[in-house]
């Protein structure tokens, strides 16, 4: 009986411990100057956000669902752009967020925000945490959302603080010392 017991407390034990790991052993802070690996960046209102769960039978390729997913879910999203800042783009555009620490939200309010997009084939961000998981971009045909690995993405709201220093940047300023 005490056999069964220690068991059972195992078995609880794995199963409370049976977490989404995160990628990132350390977070590092947005630097702004990362900008600078951007292809496209605009200010403009987020719609249509959703989580793209991976299925790994390939039989359903990028279906919605609610359930939590693998390492490899993507979110995907339109932008209606107010403005553009670097680049070229369309009123209207589809993007992907592979995030780098896994963890895309399930809604994103609206905006407005100041976006920093790559070409998926163009390189990313150093890497500037002792650890990170990357993959390729989910859809190669798609802008990406910039974000350097194990840091936050350029996803910013579109008034002050960082967004501020990324308009600076594209102005040719350098980026204001940090504290």
């Amino acid at each position: 009986m005490r056999h069964l017991s220690h068991t059972g407390m195992l078995a609880v034990a794995v199963i409370a411990g049976a977490v989404p790991a995160k990628a990132c052993m350390t977070f590092v802070p947005l630097r702004a100057e990362d900008v600078r690996y951007a292809d496209t960046v605009v200010v403009g209102r987020v719609e249509k956000y959703r989580i793209i769960r991976h299925d790994p039978s390939g039989r359903k390729a990028d279906r919605v669902v609610k359930s939590p997913g693998p390492i490899w879910d993507y979110a995907r999203f339109e932008v209606v752009v107010d403005q553009v800042l670097l680049g070229r783009a369309p009123r209207r555009l589809s993007v992907t967020w592979d995030n780098s620490t896994f963890d895309e939200p399930e809604s994103m309010a609206p905006g407005p925000y100041l976006i920093a997009l790559r070409n998926p084939a163009r390189p990313i961000p150093p890497l500037r945490g002792p650890s990170a998981t990357i993959f390729p971009a989910p859809r190669a045909d798609l802008p990406t959302l910039l974000q350097a690995p194990c840091s936050s993405p350029f996803l910013l709201p579109a008034a002050g603080g960082d967004a501020d220093a990324v308009r600076g940047i594209l102005a040719g300023k350098p980026e204001p010392e940090r504290r």
